[in-house]
């Protein structure tokens, strides 16, 4: 039975959705016999947790903090999920304007209550937006920070596969 990498992303501005597209289209791409799901974040929840072997979890930082529907999801899915996923795999993705790390930390201690274990470092792309315009304008990322997100994809699905987390 193939495993399942699941991608739980928000994205206001376009760049964190094409960060988790850029993951899935790797994981899909590479070979590996693994389903991959790409959930937004609004819509998942803790039965798509513990339907999934690894995750992904995506989102922007707002505020110098993780976007208030990723921490929903965390939210709505924290309790559900509790001391049934102890054990599996978790990357990280931020789209920041300059820094990327709070939400980054932030994330790392939800993982760590989980109890779950980080295969990859987490992968902040920074798209140096520091105006109210340049902020809320869509975004196109570089495609260098597009390549990294497909070959994070492909290793975690290579990973999963042969069993390696």
């Amino acid at each position: 039975m193939a495993k399942t990498l699941l991608i739980v992303y928000h994205s206001r501005t376009g760049g964190t959705r094409q960060m988790a597209e850029a993951l899935q289209a790797g994981a899909l791409g590479c070979g590996a016999v693994v389903a991959v799901r790409l959930l937004p974040a609004a819509d998942a929840g803790p039965a798509d947790l513990l339907a999934a072997d690894a995750y992904v979890f995506a989102c922007p930082e707002n505020l110098a903090a993780v976007s208030g529907v990723m921490k929903d999801f965390f939210d709505r899915s924290y309790y559900g999920a509790l001391d049934r996923i102890n054990g599996r795999a978790f990357a990280l993705l931020v789209c920041a304007g300059s820094d990327g790390r709070n939400a980054v930390r932030q994330m790392e201690r939800i993982a760590t209550g989980w109890r779950l274990k980080a295969v990859a470092e987490p992968l902040i792309v920074c798209t140096g937006a520091q105006t109210p315009d340049a902020i809320l304008a869509p975004k196109t990322l570089a495609p260098e920070a597009l390549a990294d997100c497909r070959a994070l994809g492909e290793a975690l699905a290579t990973g999963l596969e042969m069993g390696i987390f």
